[in-house]
């Protein structure tokens, strides 16, 4: 590295020059490359110039037509020269432009792990040699299992849980769904955005949880009040009979489940109140006594 104008802790704006790289070597094949581009435009104009002169006697019917083919000849090879040549002046020009080294990103220098005299490559080892923070437009990424992929959609709620700040709650969207399944994951990628508060840094871990399901006219009991026999799902709910409260079975369809509550999507009815304590023990059309 021939020079290096940031350190860490530095405040940077994008396109701002942090580094310059060892360019002598470069700027010698620029010269040689332009040296040799400047020979053949001579050349060129030369071989065009004869060229023409021989056409215009030809034309004449003076000298033969050997010669005026020649003479083209020697100016199409002569062109073909000079577009590889300006090729090759071009590269050279964008290998010399790598020798600046700007920030592609505003931020904050976080790491500065390269000094003059070193070489430069991005990275030593695993870790950058100069990274750029940009606290601002922070995104959180999870992998999802691919049963999901047709439920998880751009847009979806998405509840974000940063443990290490006191489980810290942040409200967001599904802003990316990545198209492709991983090959030994069996997972895709979910990004969501979410404002920086001056606490949150990169690489931090969080808990994710996306609305994949919404059904605003639902009923839901808790998952532990849904019994099993022979014929399907049941619950026991409350029915006055007779002046008396008793326990009567019904039938039910559950829907998604979230956490210990499930959907029930048939069998219950507006009012109906679902026995969720003690209903262990009882059976069909059993008295009961309602605990105060």
């Amino acid at each position: 590295m021939k020079a290096l104008y940031v350190k860490k802790g530095d405040v940077v704006k994008k396109g701002q020059l942090l580094a310059k790289l060892d360019d002598a070597v470069i700027k010698q094949n620029i010269a040689a490359a332009r040296q040799g581009l400047e020979q053949i435009k001579t050349q060129l104009a030369f071989l065009q110039n004869l060229y023409q002169r021989q056409k215009n006697l030809w034309d004449q019917n003076i000298g033969t037509e050997v010669q005026v083919i020649k003479a083209k000849t020697d100016v199409e090879a002569t062109e073909a020269q000079l577009k590889t040549a300006e090729e090759t002046m071009k590269s050279a020009q964008e290998q010399w432009a790598t020798t600046n080294v700007y920030a592609d990103v505003s931020g904050v220098a976080d790491v500065v792990n390269v000094r003059v005299g070193e070489t430069f490559t991005g990275f030593n080892g695993t870790q950058p040699q100069i990274q750029i923070v940009n606290n601002s437009s922070l995104k959180v990424t999870a992998d999802i299992p691919e049963t999901y992929l047709s439920r998880v959609k751009t847009g979806n709620v998405v509840e974000v849980v940063i443990p290490d700040l006191g489980n810290k709650v942040i409200k967001t969207n599904v802003s990316v769904v990545s198209q492709v399944v991983g090959t030994t994951s069996r997972s895709f990628i979910v990004e969501a955005k979410i404002r920086s508060d001056g606490l949150l840094k990169p690489n931090m871990v969080a808990q994710v949880k996306i609305q994949d399901y919404a059904n605003p006219t639902a009923f839901v009991v808790p998952l532990a009040a849904i019994q099993t026999d022979e014929k399907g799902k049941f619950v026991f709910v409350y029915a006055k009979e007779n002046n008396k409260v008793v326990s009567r079975k019904k039938p039910v369809i559950i829907g998604e489940v979230n956490g210990d509550i499930v959907e029930v999507k048939s069998g219950l009815a507006a009012g109906d109140q679902v026995i969720t304590k003690g209903f262990q023990s009882l059976y069909d059309g059993q008295s009961i006594a309602i605990a105060q």
